[in-house]
């Protein structure tokens, strides 16, 4: 798989990492509610995770600024959760970008999309690039300057893959009174903010960063777990996340429903982010059966306290 790489300006002291809810649905909208989609927001990167059909009229109700997505992750060819994606190729050549488009996702795709735009004799403003994800671990999609974006295989009927949004670590902060109090030069502040220690002509530490600096931030994590059945194997490449995304599109009385489609209940969900030992869950990718999503998050938090549901035009902040 090619790998994409990236550079932006760090900006470690601001970065905002958030997930905008575009679409809860499974299979059919219902009761007001959309196909899956998200927006994902880390400083001034934006990514999308799936397009579901109507994603582009949930972009603008929420007045989210889709024009500076240049990475869209697909987890598998349901159509609940890519039928979405040529209206917005479309509407990014007729808006005129030029800037190149980056899509990931599974064998397929990308033929899906050659014969669109062949078919329609539509040429391409703007560079499109695809890059085809696989079922092998865990692996490297995309880094950029402060994030990484890793998919995972997921148990589902066709080929299907998680997201993993990772926070590179963050550089110590300078403790100022003591770099004043021991004036330091400018080379070993460098070397200190770089995760350095200063070392004396003798080999011996001079600045230590335990010493002159704060301790680091940990980096957070973002799990997006799309349709799975329920699977304990999920757990290594999700574990220890602030935040998980996972599917609960029955409650535990259509379990038998759950397993012979490969979905998951809500409390299946709730049971894997207490073994993963997550921080938070979000559930969604709810049946059209419910209208009243209340008992699904009560199930849910009968087995892991802290869950909530995914709504539409909410969005969560990442600490």
């Amino acid at each position: 798989m090619k790998l994409i790489t990236g550079k932006r300006k760090k900006i470690w002291n601001k970065l905002d990492f958030q997930v905008t809810i575009l679409g809860v649905n499974s299979a059919i909208p219902a009761h007001g509610r959309n196909q899956t989609s998200q927006y994902v927001a880390f400083g001034r990167i934006s990514f999308l995770v799936d397009c579901g059909e109507g994603t582009q009229h949930q972009l603008r109700r929420f007045k989210v600024k889709f024009s500076r997505i240049d990475h869209i992750f697909i987890s598998h060819l349901h159509g609940d959760h890519y039928l979405g994606l040529m209206g917005l190729i479309s509407s990014y050549h007729l808006n005129n970008r030029i800037r190149p488009l980056y899509i990931y996702g599974p064998k397929g795709l990308d033929e899906i999309i050659t014969i669109q735009l062949r078919h329609s004799s539509t040429f391409l403003k703007f560079p499109l690039y695809f890059n085809e994800t696989s079922q092998d671990g865990k692996k490297l999609l995309v880094e950029l300057e402060n994030i990484r974006i890793f998919s995972f295989p997921l148990k589902h009927r066709i080929t299907c893959t998680g997201f993993s949004f990772e926070e590179k670590m963050r550089p110590r902060k300078l403790i100022k009174e003591k770099i004043v109090e021991a004036k330091l030069d400018i080379s070993s502040i460098h070397k200190l903010l770089q995760g350095k220690d200063v070392y004396d002509d003798l080999g011996l530490v001079f600045f230590s960063q335990e010493e002159f600096c704060h301790s680091p931030l940990a980096p957070r994590r973002y799990a997006f777990c799309s349709d799975t059945v329920f699977d304990l194997e999920l757990i290594p490449y999700i574990s220890g996340a602030d935040l998980l995304y996972h599917e609960a599109t029955f409650m535990e009385m259509e379990a038998h429903r759950a397993l012979s489609t490969m979905h998951s209940t809500a409390r299946q969900a709730a049971s894997i982010a207490l073994e993963a030992g997550v921080k938070e869950l979000l559930i969604g990718h709810y049946s059209g059966r419910y209208m009243d999503l209340q008992p699904l998050l009560l199930e849910a938090r009968d087995v892991f306290e802290n869950t909530q549901l995914s709504e539409e035009g909410e969005t969560y902040t990442i600490q």
